[in-house]
Order: C-alpha cells, then sequence, then structure tokens
C-alpha cells in the first residue's frame, strides 16, 4: 500500500528538481545576456524599422516601457537559448518510461520538434515581417506619421513567433498522433480538405486582418501537414518491419 505513494511521491521530487534546473538554466542565461538587452531589442524591432516610411519611429507609451519591454524581450531570449536543455529536462524525465523502441522514436522527435520550432520563427522573422510590416505601412495616409508602440509591436511578434513555432512543429504532431495511435495515416488524408479550411482560419486569427499575412501561415501549414502525412507513412512502415526483422533474428 505503500509503494505507489512513495513512488508518486519520488517522481513529484524529480519534476520539481528538473523544473528547477531548467529555470536555473533560463536565468543564468538572462543574466549573461542582459548587458546586451537594448541591442536585442534593436535587433528584434529592425523588420518594423526598416519598413517604417521616412520619418517613422517607435515610441513607448508606457512610463516603464522603454526599461521593460527590452527585458521582456531579453528574458524570451533566454529561454530560447536554453530551450534545447528544457527540452532535455523533459525527455530525461519522460524516457525512464518509454520502451526501448519509443526511445528510438521519442529522441528524434524532441529534437525536430526544436530545431522546427526555431525554423518556424526565423521563417517570420526573415519572410513574414519584412513583408507583412512593408504591405501595411505603405497604406498609411498621407500626412499619417507611424509610430508604433514597442510593447505592442513586442505582444504582436511573440504571438506570431509562437504561431509560426507551433505551425512548423505539425510534422512532429501528425507523427506523434500516428505513433499513439488515435489517428491512422489513411484518415488524415481523409480530412485533408477540413485541414486545409481549418489553416485558413487559423491565419485568420493569428495574423495581422489582411490576406497576404493569412496567407503566408496557412500555407505553410498546409504543406507541413501534408509532409506530416508523408513521414508517418515512413514510420509506420518501419514500426512493421523492426518486429519481422527481430523475430526472424531470433529464429
Amino acid at each position: 500500500m505503500t509503494e505507489v505513494p512513495e513512488s508518486f511521491i519520488s517522481h513529484l521530487v524529480e519534476l520539481r528538481d528538473r523544473l528547477i534546473r531548467a529555470l536555473v538554466a533560463v536565468i543564468v542565461v538572462f543574466l549573461a545576456i542582459v548587458n546586451w538587452a537594448r541591442d536585442i531589442y534593436t535587433l528584434l524591432a529592425a523588420p518594423m524599422l526598416a519598413s517604417l516610411p521616412q520619418g517613422g519611429h517607435m515610441i513607448a507609451t508606457d512610463v516603464a516601457g522603454a526599461f521593460m519591454v527590452p527585458m521582456k524581450v531579453t528574458l524570451m531570449v533566454a529561454f530560447l537559448i536554453a530551450l534545447p536543455y528544457v527540452r532535455y529536462q523533459v525527455w530525461a524525465f519522460i524516457a525512464p518510461g518509454l520502451y526501448a523502441h519509443e526511445k528510438k522514436l521519442a529522441l528524434p522527435l524532441v529534437v525536430a520538434s526544436v530545431f522546427l520550432f526555431f525554423t518556424g520563427m526565423t521563417f517570420a522573422y526573415f519572410v513574414v515581417f519584412p513583408t507583412v510590416f512593408g504591405f501595411i505601412n505603405r497604406f498609411a495616409p498621407s500626412g499619417v506619421a507611424v509610430m508604433t508602440d514597442i510593447d505592442k509591436y513586442l505582444s504582436f511578434v511573440l504571438s506570431t513567433f509562437l504561431a509560426f513555432g507551433v505551425t512548423f512543429e505539425v510534422p512532429v504532431i501528425v507523427i506523434v498522433l500516428v505513433m499513439v495511435g488515435i489517428v491512422s495515416v489513411d484518415k488524415l488524408k481523409e480530412v485533408r480538405p477540413y485541414v486545409i479550411v481549418g489553416a485558413f482560419v487559423v491565419g485568420a486569427i493569428f495574423t495581422p486582418p489582411d490576406m497576404l499575412s493569412q496567407f503566408m501561415l496557412a500555407v505553410p501549414l498546409w504543406l507541413l501537414y501534408e509532409l506530416g502525412i508523408v513521414l508517418a507513412r515512413f514510420v509506420v512502415v518501419r514500426a512493421r518491419t523492426e518486429p519481422e526483422s527481430e523475430q526472424e533474428t531470433v529464429e
């Protein structure tokens, strides 16, 4: 009767320790780069600043905005730098409960999820931001000075990074759904039309109210869904062939 509670408590203790390690890693990275907080924000604001018309600039309407916004950006960057270590702590916590064949698939998926999340953010920064900001700012009426608030700009950037980061992880999500048996590859193909419509709905929700930015989120989401189907089929075929090869080895 006491084994179950003790095991549960030991898991909670381990979870607490790994969360603390992850938090300490983020704090250490933050303290290491906080001196460059202004430069980090300037780099983040570069796509907007480059698209502003002549004489346009960004403003801080909040009393502490000029200080707090760069700190928030620096904290976000610290988390992203520490993200591989944070994901490792998650992996180290769940790995003991996985079978050997599950570990072979889970570890590449964890690595791929980190890579794809960064890829989505990179795509948003270098492709989406310059295109969308340039498109929007060109419609500023004559005599209107474009002055974007830095706090609102940060909120927009964070939501866009999150949207594209999660979008680029769609192949991993699809593979996991197939691996755990929630959905089959044939079912994924069957619901393709609904996914395409849903991709444009997601684009309309998480992007500015213009067709260009919605299109730039919806199309990659759809294409990555198709990539997930292809990779999921490969995983299924491999999972079926491995037991047969192991049986032949035993015989």
